[in-house]
């Protein structure tokens, strides 16, 4: 259940969730902007089919469709679009690309099933602060670190299924771009401002 932030309309001004909470029983997630993955399409190329295998209500699968690639969607809960029922973290599947923006609560269970079951690239929509902590300094950074962190001049805002959309976002994001054609080194790119102007409402 969402429970209403007391600092949400602070003198006359909207504030979005500070956070994105875990879904950990599936009705209520956070749509990404369109905008956000044309970020990503216009500065990644991707060879092949792509899995959205987080698609929720298919925001981000719609825009990938228009790199032309054979697009294929699921989410492990019904949220009215894609195949339903399919865990990503226990896969069998594989795919040339994956991309997704996966749920709060799962993003190190998504990279390590992400690197298993891409042949060429797998993205991942991630707060910037994931670069942190020691245990994935160990567990992910040092044996299977990203080739590239495209990091977001623009703050992405993001909201609940039907809330009103006001304000801007508190928190830094970045794609997280593992391409397995690529030497095994990372670098840090910024992306441009201007996609939210130039997408929105796409």
């Amino acid at each position: 259940m969402f429970g209403m932030d007391a600092t949400y309309n602070l003198n006359g001004g909207f504030k979005p969730t500070i956070k994105r909470f875990a879904d950990l029983d599936g009705p209520d997630f956070f749509p990404t902007p369109a905008w956000a993955t044309y970020a990503l399409i216009d500065n990644e190329k991707f060879d092949g089919d792509i899995w959205e295998c987080a698609c929720g209500d298919g925001a981000m699968s719609k825009v990938l469709q228009k790199t032309g690639n054979r697009v294929f969607s699921s989410d492990l809960y019904d949220r009215g679009y894609g195949e339903v029922g399919h865990d990503f973290a226990t896969t069998d599947r594989v795919f040339d690309n994956v991309i997704t923006n996966p749920p709060y609560n799962s993003a190190e269970k998504f990279v390590r099933s992400g690197i298993e079951h891409s042949r060429k690239k797998f993205a991942l929509l991630l707060r910037l602060a994931f670069l942190e902590g020691a245990n994935r300094q160990k567990t992910i950074f040092s044996r299977n670190p990203p080739s590239r962190v495209w990091v977001f001049s623009e703050r992405i805002t993001f909201y609940p299924r039907g809330a009103v959309q006001k304000g801007t976002g508190t928190t830094a994001y970045a794609w997280f771009v593992w391409d397995k054609l690529a030497p095994p080194k990372t670098e840090l790119k910024w992306l441009e401002p201007g996609y939210k102007r130039r997408y929105s409402g796409t």
